[in-house]
């Protein structure tokens, strides 16, 4: 058993049989949405379904509501997921990308037009999901955060081998494109799960995992090899995504904040050189310890919070989990 399924075991093992049945639940759903629009739509959206992950989002979605939990749950789940894809797609057609999770991308196999099809596809259908549960308050946390993404997109684009980007600025592009979802998630479970009294710190535990989940992957596009990313290392360097390891180390190396990084990361063998020279100046350890402070803050939101134990652990274990993954 690898690292990853282990501590999806432990997750699955503290929130009961219930967190199981409602993420086996979600993935028959998932696969009825990819399979329902056409045979070439269909085997883009599945392939990228199957290469989903862990399921985290829709599994803080299950932990963050009650026992008593309405039905609409699962489809809250579905949304958050769909969503998630499809900003993946999206992704991979700005990037160029041919890899995600060591799989060739939609972009890779079918080419702009259909990854951009798909990707549609996937967002349109998170929203028809999200809507069928009747809840304007659901339909609103998750327009908020698909809002959220779409700006912090466009600042990255901004952003793009500029050399002025503060970790303040970036620490905001984090808290865009990935914390947004990952607070809507705990949001969506409160709602659906007769909570409303714990958005509030639910959804902060939500914001400060999603940012520090965002900021190690940082740091592993830096350190990590392609087999264990599942894309070339460097990748962020590739498309010219300035992160928190390259800000700190340009501060550290005054040759490296002088590089002109457009001009001579050209290819993989370029984009490992500069990660090295990153590493070198120590500025991925504290990263690091930037993102682990999240995951303090994360796990401290829970205090004091009304929660049953196999939640509140169930939780913490997500929380360890985001950092045994980048370990």
């Amino acid at each position: 058993m690898n690292t990853t399924q282990a501590q999806l075991g432990a997750v699955l093992a503290a929130g009961g049989p219930e967190l199981s049945r409602l993420l086996h639940r979600t993935e028959a759903r998932l696969a009825e949405v990819a399979e329902g629009h056409g045979a070439e739509l269909a085997r883009h959206a599945s392939g990228t379904l199957a290469a989903g992950g862990k399921r985290l989002r829709p599994m803080l979605v299950f932990l963050c509501a009650s026992d008593a939990a309405d039905g609409r749950l699962a489809a809250a789940a579905v949304a958050v997921e769909l969503l998630h894809m499809a900003t993946l797609v999206h992704d991979d057609v700005l990037d160029r990308a041919e890899l995600r999770r060591g799989r060739p991308t939609v972009f890779a196999e079918g080419g702009r037009l259909a990854a951009t099809a798909t990707g549609d596809l996937l967002f349109s259908r998170a929203f028809a999901e999200l809507a069928a549960t009747s809840s304007e308050e659901a339909v609103r946390a998750l327009s908020t955060a698909s809002s959220a993404l779409a700006r912090g997109e466009l600042m990255q684009r901004e952003d793009a081998w500029r050399e002025e980007v503060t970790p303040e600025r970036y620490l905001e592009r984090c808290r865009l494109k990935t914390a947004s979802l990952f607070e809507a998630s705990c949001r969506l479970g409160t709602i659906f799960g007769d909570r409303g009294d714990l958005a509030a710190p639910l959804g902060r535990f939500g914001e400060r995992l999603g940012l520090a989940f965002q900021m190690l992957d940082d740091v592993l596009d830096v350190s990590g090899p392609t087999e264990r990313t599942g894309k070339p290392r460097g990748a962020d360097l590739l498309d010219g995504t300035v992160t928190l390891p390259l800000i700190l180390a340009r501060r550290l190396d005054p040759e490296l904040g002088e590089l002109d990084l457009r001009a001579t990361v050209t290819g993989p063998a370029q984009a490992g050189a500069v990660c090295d020279r990153i590493a070198l100046t120590g500025a991925l350890g504290e990263a690091r310890r930037r993102a682990l402070t999240h995951v303090a803050e994360a796990k401290a939101t829970l205090t004091g919070v009304e929660l049953p134990d196999d939640r509140r652990a169930a939780l913490d274990l997500v929380a360890d989990g985001v950092v045994e993954r980048y370990a």
